[in-house]
């Protein structure tokens, strides 16, 4: 059960990292105009040598933007109840700390997808028309992986919780 759950903290950890850095950063896409690459994040776009940000508000911005920060904050809640369960810390027996932690993971895995997917489509749509010579870049790419490591952060947790629920359904029977 142990190292279930410690193998859903590493996950989580390195999870709840990526999910920062791929939200802050100004990696996300790069696309060349008039001869210049261009970078562009949820928060601002850059050219070479100055970084604006951006002064619309467009719906697939603030949604992937939304989804992002409520990953973030799901996965670290997360990881904090996963912590607690880890170290069986006595407070709040009213639930299961471990079924909490995989729930939360999974909740983390599915808002990150939703925005990863909101994004892609919007810019192979929009971005794939418009210029001929763009990509994606390494922050988009973290939080693909991003997707992966909470995933499995709320396989290895829910993995925990079966094999803690498991002993006590057959005692009772």
């Amino acid at each position: 059960m142990y190292s279930f759950m410690g193998g859903g903290l590493f996950c989580a950890g390195v999870g709840n990292i990526l999910l920062i850095v791929s939200t802050a950063t100004d990696y996300w896409m790069q696309y060349r105009h008039s001869s210049n690459y261009m970078l562009q994040d949820l928060w601002r776009y850059c050219v070479p040598g100055k970084c604006m940000t951006h002064t619309d508000s467009i719906a697939y911005w603030d949604a992937t933007r939304a989804f992002m920060i409520l990953s973030l904050l799901a996965c670290f809640i997360g990881i904090v109840i996963g912590v607690m369960a880890f170290i069986h810390y006595s407070s709040f027996d009213g639930f299961d700390k471990t079924f909490a932690a995989g729930i939360l993971f999974f909740i983390s895995c599915f808002f990150v997808l939703l925005a990863m997917a909101v994004y892609t489509g919007v810019t192979v749509n929009y971005y794939g028309k418009r210029y001929g010579s763009w990509r994606f870049s390494w922050s988009y790419i973290m939080g693909w992986v991003a997707v992966v490591l909470t995933f499995f952060s709320g396989i290895f947790y829910m993995c925990a919780y079966r094999m803690h629920e498991c002993p006590r359904n057959s005692n009772s029977r």
